[in-house]
């Protein structure tokens, strides 16, 4: 039986995460029986009710778990959650549950029955279906998109999609590589998976807005700018010498395997 483990960054979230939480626990027990399943409530600094209700959660159901990190940044609490798990599958998602839950059969079924190392949601790909998401974001995310692509000639195009699968392989090899924290961790987790010959496939997805999403788009884009300087002057080098030191890693040039 495939295990699986779906992390829930959490971040001041005491609105929706006791209703994610549980919805998220309905899909899983009536479309993903077959996997031996849980979750982690991934509590990166949370002042507010989120702590109480996130323990609350996990006492009451046993496949539950809540992880408390005093130090903020969604990047840092995923490492964490995934690190201290030996699942089959690890997937995050973002506790508004943007992205359409329907997807996440084909997500996981991407790595155990497709040969993929990573699989990753995209609303940026035909048959994706985007709602309410404002054009500035929609510029910003598709501009995003062509730099990283332009910097490093990768295939997937929405990196920043909080909805992403990756297998145990990676998460033993790549993840301890990953420096960022905070939000560049989606991007460079896929750069560096691509640039060493993990298997990235993307999946289209149905995604509605978040009217009350706290993502602020300054201090966003500059975590970002930074991650992907650092990755292009030395940082992807050096991680492709420890992959190579390790003996772990694909082939350097085996370019991603599209779905």
């Amino acid at each position: 039986m495939t295990s699986l483990h779906v992390v829930l960054p959490c971040l001041n979230e005491e609105k929706d995460l006791a209703s994610s939480v549980a919805m998220l626990s309905e899909f899983l027990s009536a479309q993903m029986d077959a996997c031996d399943w849980f979750i982690t409530v991934a509590d990166n600094g949370s002042t507010d009710a989120s702590p109480t209700i996130g323990r609350r959660l996990a006492a009451a159901n046993g496949r539950v778990r809540y992880l408390r990190l005093e130090q903020r940044g969604r990047g840092g609490a995923l490492k964490r959650a995934w690190t201290e798990s030996d699942a089959d599958v690890a997937v995050f998602m973002d506790v508004d549950l943007s992205t359409d839950l329907r997807a996440l059969p084909a997500l996981v079924s991407a790595i155990t029955g497709g040969g993929h190392d990573v699989a990753v949601a995209t609303r940026l790909r035909p048959g994706a279906q985007v709602v309410g998401r404002s054009f500035r974001r929609e510029y910003l995310s598709r501009g995003y998109s062509l730099l990283v692509r332009g910097m490093f000639l990768t295939r997937f195009v929405d990196p920043q999609c909080g909805f992403k699968a990756v297998s145990r392989r990676v998460v033993r090899d790549v993840l301890p590589l990953i420096r960022d924290t905070h939000w560049f961790f989606d991007s460079e987790l896929l750069i560096l998976c691509e640039k060493n010959g993990y298997s990235v496939c993307e999946l289209p997805v149905r995604w509605v807005d978040d009217p009350d999403s706290r993502v602020g788009i300054v201090g966003t884009a500059w975590c970002l700018m930074t991650g992907l300087l650092r990755l292009r002057f030395g940082g992807l080098r050096r991680a492709r010498r420890a992959l190579r030191g390790a003996c772990r890693g694909g082939p350097d040039n085996a370019a991603p395997t599209d779905c």
